[in-house]
């Protein structure tokens, strides 16, 4: 049995998840809920990093980040399903790092409110944050992803990454981004684990 170490609202451990869906692998994978602020915390063996989501072999060895995870899961399933072979393994890629990118870019304004008091945070680092968000979603919006039958890696970490905004940011990208909304929208409807995935709490 594989152990993915995460938690409930990482959207990096929920890409994991979904992709562990997709390929159906997930009775493979126990999930085990990891505190990465607890100095006692056992993943910060498992990970020198001690960050989540990582993943624990069954000899024990791990992998992390989700990008090494989800490429360990593809072949586990034989390969070439999540991450293509050939030219379209780099648009997929490319998807996977722009979504990912913009999953950072959230979670770093979310640290800065949470951890750092009020009179020690730095309005023109979140700014340029947030201004990865918008550019992120801009792009984004000119040219919403397509797949041909079922997501890929691509699809999948975009999906996470709108759906960490709804999650910490009151779904405030929407108003702007119909053609994005659309896109959730059917990949929702394509993708049971999206909402089987989703953050409750």
């Amino acid at each position: 049995m594989l152990v993915l170490r995460s938690s409930p609202a990482s959207p990096f451990g929920r890409k994991v998840k979904m992709a562990a869906a997709e390929l159906g692998l997930s009775d493979r994978i126990e999930i085990l809920v990891a505190d990465t602020n607890d100095p006692a915390e056992p993943l910060r063996q498992q990970n020198p990093l001690g960050k989540i989501p990582t993943l624990v072999l069954e000899d024990g060895m791990t992998l992390f980040d989700s990008r090494v995870i989800v490429d360990y899961l593809d072949h586990l399933a034989g390969g070439s399903r999540l991450i293509p072979a050939g030219e379209a393994r780099f648009a997929q890629l490319r998807l996977q790092a722009l979504a990912d990118g913009l999953c950072d870019a959230a979670l770093l304004q979310v640290y800065e409110t949470r951890f750092r008091p009020e009179e020690g945070r730095n309005a023109a680092w979140v700014a340029n944050q947030a201004g990865k968000v918008s550019r992120a979603l801009a792009a984004l919006e000119a040219a919403p992803p397509s797949y041909p039958d079922r997501p890929r890696i691509g699809e999948i970490a975009l999906a996470c990454a709108l759906g960490y905004l709804d999650l910490r940011f009151a779904g405030s990208w929407r108003a702007d981004h119909p053609r994005l909304v659309a896109w959730l929208d059917a990949f929702a409807a394509d993708v049971p684990a999206f909402e089987a995935t989703r953050f409750k709490g």
